[in-house]
């Protein structure tokens, strides 16, 4: 048990800083705090608003595990069908929908977003063995993601409830709004805007966690027995914003457009119950002898520019994280001597040059996530996992009392720039750097929609040998071309492909291994409403 809680409170350490810094700085249903509130200033034409959605896509996903053989843990770097071979065919599907009540008069409505079906599987849910079923059983789960109310006052915009979250180019937090999001940020909070000096100004508090509850006499509500390990945090915001159609209209009269914004978050816990959540072989009962203190304190800063010129736009986002846990010790009674510390800094460039009547249109992406020298990524390591060995794929970056620092920066995992290794071997862009050339030829109008092809090409290395397999900083180039027809009445259609040239950075020098190429090919269908 005492090996199981050691390794429980390395990865409590990493949650915790982690989920620090995926505090979602926008509000509402919009992308971006700075769009919300435009269709309350007026009365509605609706009362009640509804839209969404229905995705469906298969894929082809071809030696994955890049035929490198296992690391030192035993595992590939992606999965392997049991009976052999090197091909997966997956297909899924959702249904997303966004629902909104106005009031008769203005000012004020009531937002839910619920995906009905999120990622389901198809064949997923048989209704008997494989030889005799005949048909699917009823769906039973369906996702709330978020429930919140906003009204406009004489001063301001107010909203309340779990609300999505996006700033920026959505490196850090991301709303999940995007057509092949599979994720999304949301958050418990009270936010309040207010349009002065040219600026949105935005002030926001989060009740990001709540310990144990305990059912009151009534039993129909909880009591949260310890508000002392309740995780707060506190978000300042300005922006300087113009809408997709002002830019449009300035962009048509020969004029540049500079947006930007900037936001401070910081959070805290003063102590924590880790017997709530930590896995042992008899929960023990909860009260004051499982208390322990944490002492987490973390701050963000984000900085983003957008600029939008006659023939081209650039945009820019950078932030940089920092956190300090006074002591990450999740057993009552066994403290660290030293505290646990972070330092994350991570960036993403965007650019984009096409004229009004140009047929191409070309760029180059770039971005950078700090690292850490533990082995592994860090990316997704699991709640009680064992230190990562050197050639490891992931693992806690953190190994209190003998390593007490985690400084891989991580991107939402829906900040998409290419279709294998990031997206699907390691999980996200953390202690890395990557190039992304890439350029679209708008084909035309074809029928009732316009039709495009594209090609980018993605190239990434490490930023420290010590946390890839391989041992080496080069990690691969990876090609992604796409075709894809869009129509005006919200019907798309989009074939993707995806091939991984791994470099030495992927390879198994312990049995002599090379990293093999690999493969995706993916084509999606979906119809909005």
């Amino acid at each position: 048990m005492s090996r199981l809680l050691k390794h429980a409170g390395a990865a409590l350490c990493v949650a915790l800083i982690s989920s620090t810094f995926s505090p979602a700085e926008a509000h509402g249903q919009d992308r971006s705090f700075s769009e919300v509130g435009y269709e309350l200033e007026n009365r509605p034409d609706s009362v009640f608003d509804f839209s969404g959605y229905f995705r469906t896509r298969g894929e082809l996903l071809h030696n994955l595990d890049l035929n490198r053989g296992l690391t030192p843990s035993g595992q590939p770097l992606f999965p392997t069908p049991l009976s052999g071979g090197n091909t997966f065919q997956n297909a899924d599907m959702r249904l997303r929908t966004d629902l909104a009540a106005h009031s008769p008069v203005g000012a004020a409505a009531v937002k839910m977003r619920v995906d009905v079906i999120d990622n389901l599987a198809l064949g997923s849910t048989p209704e008997g063995p494989p030889q005799t079923t005949l048909t699917q059983a009823p769906i039973q789960t369906m996702n709330i993601r978020r429930v919140y109310a906003e009204a406009l006052t004489p001063v301001g915009f107010l909203s309340v409830g779990r609300m999505g979250s996006h700033w920026g180019l959505g490196m850090l937090t991301h709303g999940g709004d995007d057509l092949d999001s599979d994720s999304g940020d949301a958050a418990d909070r009270i936010a309040f805007v207010t349009p002065l000096a040219g600026h949105i100004w935005a002030l926001a508090y989060d009740n990001s966690f709540a310990g144990p509850q305990t059912p009151r006499r009534d039993g129909r509500r909880t009591l949260d027995i310890d508000p002392t390990d309740d995780v707060r945090g506190l978000t300042f915001a300005v922006m300087r914003y113009r809408t997709p159609s002002s830019i449009d209209r300035r962009r048509a009269a020969g004029m540049t457009t500079i947006d930007y914004g900037a936001y401070f978050s910081t959070r805290w816990q003063e102590n924590d119950v880790p017997a709530h959540y930590v896995p042992t072989a008899r929960p023990p009962q909860l009260d004051s002898s499982q208390v322990v203190f944490r002492g987490l304190r973390a701050n963000a800063v984000d900085g983003w520019l957008r600029m939008h010129f006659p023939i081209a736009r650039v945009e820019l986002e950078l932030a940089v994280l920092q956190a300090n846990i006074a002591q990450a010790s999740v057993v009552p009674g066994v403290q660290y001597r030293e505290p646990l510390e972070s330092l994350q800094i991570g960036g993403a460039l965007e650019t984009e040059m096409r004229g009004p009547e140009w047929p191409v249109s070309f760029g180059i992406n770039a971005g950078f996530a700090s690292g850490d020298p533990a082995p592994g990524f860090g990316a997704f390591p699991g709640p009680y996992d064992s230190p990562a060995e050197p050639g490891d794929l992931d693992g806690p970056q953190a190994n209190p009392p003998y390593d007490n620092r985690v400084d891989n920066f991580r991107f939402h995992p829906d900040y998409h720039v290419d279709r294998i290794l990031f997206r699907e071997i390691i999980g996200t862009i953390t202690d890395a750097a990557y190039l992304r050339p890439h350029i679209t030829w708008h084909v035309g109008q074809w029928g009732p929609g316009l039709l495009r092809a594209s090609l980018a090409g993605v190239g990434s290395t490490a930023m420290y040998a010590e946390s890839t397999p391989g041992g080496k900083r080069p990690l691969g180039i990876e090609l992604n071309p796409t075709l894809e027809y869009e129509s005006y009445g919200h019907f798309s259609v989009a074939l993707k492909h995806g091939v991984l040239f791994p470099l030495s950075g992927l390879d198994n020098p312990e049995e002599g291994l090379m990293a093999r190429p690999a493969q995706m090919l993916q084509l999606r269908l979906a119809i909005g409403f």
